[in-house]
């Protein structure tokens, strides 16, 4: 227990006084590295934690959560209480032809039921018709800038299935009609998927019915594993992939880069908490003759080290506080901040077309935000152990010998 005069000692030492000029700096330095590295922390950590959960939203939405090929398609339906929905598909890699602008395009067939059912065509970012026929595509909205077209506009596709003529063999070609144009919120998406009617696909690849794939779509999809486990049991002879194993290594060097920034801004937090060391050493030197008068009074060496052990931790766990504070904030509104900076110095601090998604995500998980303290507090009960039984060391008749 703290008693009352240690309470109170320990707010007199935190006081500042003018002949504390250096003292006063240092701890005012502590207090601010502290609270900067706790607050730099969170908003890493948040935005991190946003462009991951906002990086698997956007993947789940555009893409299929299972896919399994090769199998026997008289086993469409499988027994599974979050499926949502299963649905064929098939696809393949062409080229698009428009006036003077070729492009490589890979695109994705589904039957026309199929496609209303898709997530991304029943978003608000859909423009267009829902109708895919024999000769209509849908593509996404950086294609259609990037190659100038709009809604009902004809583009040339080249497959690189031929066919065989007098002269040859010669890569199909054939006109698609634009019937709408989507925006999945991932720019490489927008660029470079585009969807066309099943059957026209395969006629378009030369492909077979069998050659086609089972899309499963389920209810909650960040389960993921166990649904593949289900269906590698189901359909053991095919092969079972999941949007988890086609995005592996991007996650996985987010998980690294995550870890590893958290190491990087914890030591911004260490360094800072050891200028506490530094204001509590000045403080015991400064305070010496208080001390001696305390011990002379009667005051333990046991109370003596409480006082000075206070006097950091108060710092630590203050500074603590308020960088959770601050950190917090700008979390909240870091998309309105950079926006103001953006507009304000004419600069762009979150380019598209290299982060993936057109604004900066920010989710704040109290979990890390309650290590982060904890990491940050106990910090500062380690560096505060040493100046305060440093403190309580003190002879009494030394302390008070030239006084």
């Amino acid at each position: 227990m703290i008693s009352q005069l240690e309470k109170e000692v320990t707010f007199r030492f935190l006081k500042t006084r003018k002949n504390d000029g250096f003292l006063n700096i240092i701890s005012i330095f502590s207090f601010i590295g502290i609270s900067l590295g706790v607050a730099v922390l969170i908003i890493v950590m948040s935005v991190m934690n946003g462009f991951r959960t906002e990086l698997i939203s956007k993947i789940v939405g555009f893409n299929a959560h299972a896919v399994v090929e090769q199998v026997d398609k008289s086993q469409e339906y499988i027994q599974d209480f979050d499926l949502a929905k299963n649905i064929f598909s098939n696809d393949g890699e062409a080229v698009i032809l428009n006036k003077d602008v070729t492009k490589g395009i890979f695109l994705k067939g589904y039957l026309e039921t199929d496609f209303r059912k898709l997530q991304i065509v029943n978003n608000n970012e859909y423009f267009g018709s829902k109708n895919l026929n024999n000769n209509a595509i849908s593509i996404g909205k950086e294609l259609s800038i990037n190659l100038n077209v709009d809604i009902g506009d004809m583009i040339t596709v080249m497959s690189p299935a031929g066919i065989q003529t007098l002269v040859g063999k010669l890569p199909k070609q054939e006109n698609f009609k634009i019937v709408s144009i989507f925006d999945s919120g991932l720019a490489d998406y927008n660029k470079n998927i585009a969807y066309i009617n099943l059957e026209t696909l395969e006629s378009f690849f030369n492909k077979n019915k069998e050659d086609r794939f089972i899309e499963f779509y389920f209810k909650d999809p960040k389960n993921i594993e166990i649904h593949k486990k289900n269906l590698a049991i189901i359909f053991p002879d095919a092969l079972v992939y999941t949007w988890s194993d086609m995005n592996k290594s991007l996650f996985s060097a987010l998980k690294v880069e995550r870890n590893v920034m958290f190491i990087i801004l914890f030591l911004i937090i260490i360094v800072a908490a050891f200028n506490i060391i530094s204001g509590l050493t000045i403080l015991v030197k400064n305070k010496t003759r208080d001390i001696g008068i305390l011990k002379s009074i009667g005051v333990s060496n046991k109370s003596i080290k409480k006082i000075f052990f206070l006097v950091g931790f108060s710092i630590g766990t203050s500074a603590t506080l308020f960088g959770v504070f601050v950190g917090t904030l700008f979390s909240i509104y870091v998309e309105n901040i950079r926006q103001f900076i953006s507009n304000i110095f004419g600069i762009s601090l979150f380019p598209e077309d290299i982060y993936i998604l057109n604004s900066m995500p920010s989710q704040i998980n109290m979990n890390s935000i309650i290590i982060i303290s904890l990491c940050s507090i106990i910090a500062t009960i380690l560096v505060s152990i040493y100046p305060a039984s440093k403190a309580s060391s003190l002879d009494t008749v030394k302390t008070l010998k030239y006084e």
